[in-house]
């Protein structure tokens, strides 16, 4: 991720997703902070997440190691895997009542019957009436 994906005065990060098309997602600001933190680490003039050469940013073996050893760490033992973790929090953003169009921007769905799949699997929590779950 290249340093420029962030504007720290409107509090969002430009992602360029597949096919080149770009979206703005929010980037609250204590994450803000936490990036702050990890490029005072390095002063990387380009990348957030350069690699050691500080000529690139990582390589997605590095990543996909990185997020391995973080599952470990926290002690998960069913397979998760990024697309999980990006499957989970779209979930959680349609149960939360989040507009299924927001949903769709934040994961660069060019379809919005891509990211309804979401609100088929949150349907049956919703349609217990309370005090029967």
């Amino acid at each position: 991720m290249e340093i420029s994906a962030i504007d720290r005065a409107n509090l969002v990060l430009r992602i360029v997703g597949k096919g080149n098309k770009e979206r703005l997602v929010p980037l609250p600001q204590p994450v803000l902070d936490e990036l702050g933190h990890l490029w005072r680490s390095h002063h990387n003039p380009r990348w957030l997440f350069p690699n050691r050469h500080g000529d690139a940013p990582l390589g997605t073996q590095v990543l996909s190691d990185t997020f391995a050893a973080a599952v470990v760490a926290a002690g998960i033992r069913r397979g998760v895997t990024p697309h999980a973790l990006r499957h989970s929090y779209a979930t959680r953003l349609i149960e939360n009542g989040v507009d299924i169009r927001v949903v769709q921007i934040l994961l660069g769905h060019a379809s919005i019957a891509s990211t309804a799949i979401y609100t088929h699997l949150t349907t049956p929590r919703l349609a217990v009436p309370s005090g029967y779950a």
